[in-house]
């Protein structure tokens, strides 16, 4: 018999099936709550509210646990790439030879944009926000590609996948190229992904672009670290907009306006800024601490602590040893990092954090790399919306084709005017 749990409301009394995931997670199924007994739960920010079942990433805060399909993302982090790990996010398991390369050649082919959406650009304006362009290009692709607007079948998906996936990029590029006057240089067919996103922000006409190897290897492992990470705002705005039926072009774009929010996909940039702002004041390690502790004028120790995480992110550690690798690679001693390095230190040390559990985050080394690698600080936030892409589209897969879930419809508890009489204009005030 399932087990069940007992909810007592005065005299009545219902029994809510327990549900059971495979790492042992438990809920309660109360989908019928509300037609036995009339009531709903009310739980603001839907932190202790389940809203699906998926096997794609597994997390476990209180231990400091990150897998994606059951893989360690320490394991990933050493062994893979950002395209393998795309791979194993969409269709579940870790592609072979072929299925990696035929990959790897469709976002070959679909890295170009049609001329007609280049020229989209020179309508914003030079200082548009970048995630703002990524949003509504991404949205326009399915103008240009209606025969992807229907997914149908696993080879049209494929296609779909593809296509966004090696355009986010493209589209992240230009963005960037137009936003500081240059001209548009268009992606390398012999170039792989990473390395070419970077030959395609930074080449000139006149001299290409040739990353160091390690900055490619640094930038990938960003991209594989944010892959996916479980329902965040993000990807349950993802599957929230794929669940009414909306096409996989116009769901990305609602992830990319989600992760805009400086609250979700900004940290690393209020990381960044929290650094310099204590460097150029000359402000001791100590000194800043504790005006965190005083709470004087709200500010805040960026890049500590995580919703789901009471344990170290496990992204920090492995995000934190490439920091100190690029820079040793770039012979750069980032002020920064030394800044970084010390904030930690600090905090870890002090009951004041250590009791709030508040560890550093991925968020803490991954601007210090970014800007390293010469990626300016308005478009750290569209790194991450590329990295995040393929948890969208896996996210966005697994709600339309494979649970299959009813169009998401969250209650509400209605807090306003009980009835009143309309009042004409004339009879007012």
């Amino acid at each position: 018999m399932p087990e069940t749990a007992r909810l007592q409301l005065g005299d009545k009394a219902i029994d809510l099936p327990i549900v059971v995931g495979t790492e042992n997670e438990r809920a309660l199924d109360i989908g019928a709550l509300r037609a036995q007994t009339g009531y709903i739960t009310l739980d603001e920010g839907y932190r202790n509210t389940g809203s699906c079942q998926s096997a794609i990433t597994f997390i476990d805060g209180e231990e400091g646990i990150l897998r994606y399909r059951g893989i360690p993302i320490e394991q990933m982090a050493e062994h893979s790439s950002f395209i393998e790990t795309a791979y194993l996010l969409i269709w579940g398991e870790l592609p072979t030879e072929n299925q990696f390369n035929t990959f790897s050649d469709l976002l070959t082919k679909h890295q170009n944009l049609h001329e007609d959406i280049r020229h989209h650009f020179d309508l914003f304006p030079s200082n548009s926000p970048p995630m703002a362009v990524l949003s509504a290009v991404l949205n326009a692709l399915s103008c240009f590609h209606p025969e992807m607007l229907e997914i149908e079948d696993d080879n049209s998906f494929q296609e779909a996948a593809a296509r966004i996936m090696a355009k986010v990029r493209t589209i992240a590029a230009y963005s960037y190229r137009h936003a500081n006057g240059f001209p548009t240089i268009y992606p390398h067919p012999d170039k792989k992904y990473t390395a070419n996103f970077l030959h395609m922000m930074f080449s000139q006409p006149y001299k290409e672009y040739e990353p160091d190897p390690e900055l490619v290897k640094a930038l990938d492992l960003i991209l594989l670290l944010h892959a996916d990470h479980e329902q965040n705002c993000s990807a349950s705005t993802v599957r929230m907009v794929g669940s009414s039926g909306a096409n996989l072009f116009a769901s990305v774009a609602a992830g990319v306006c989600a992760l805009w929010g400086p609250l979700h996909g900004g940290a690393n940039v209020a990381v960044v800024d929290m650094l310099e702002e204590i460097r150029a004041a000359g402000m001791s390690v100590k000194e800043f601490m504790q005006q965190v502790k005083n709470k004087k004028n709200g500010i805040r120790l960026m890049g500590f602590g995580h919703p789901v995480y009471k344990n170290f992110d496990p992204r920090s550690r492995i995000i934190k040893k490439t920091c100190e690798n690029v820079l040793a690679r770039l012979h750069l001693k980032d002020p920064l990092l030394e800044l970084a390095e010390e904030l930690e230190a600090t905090a870890l040390q002090d009951e004041y954090f250590v009791q709030r559990k508040l560890y550093p985050n991925v968020d803490f080394y991954s601007g210090v790399i970014l800007r390293a690698i010469g990626i300016p600080h308005s478009m750290f936030t569209v790194m991450f919306a590329i990295g995040r892409m393929p948890g969208w589209i896996a996210q966005w897969q697994e709600g339309r084709f494979v649970s299959k879930s009813r169009i998401h419809r969250p209650r509400q508890i209605y807090t306003g005017p009980t009835q009143r009489v309309y009042t004409p204009i004339d009879k007012r005030g």
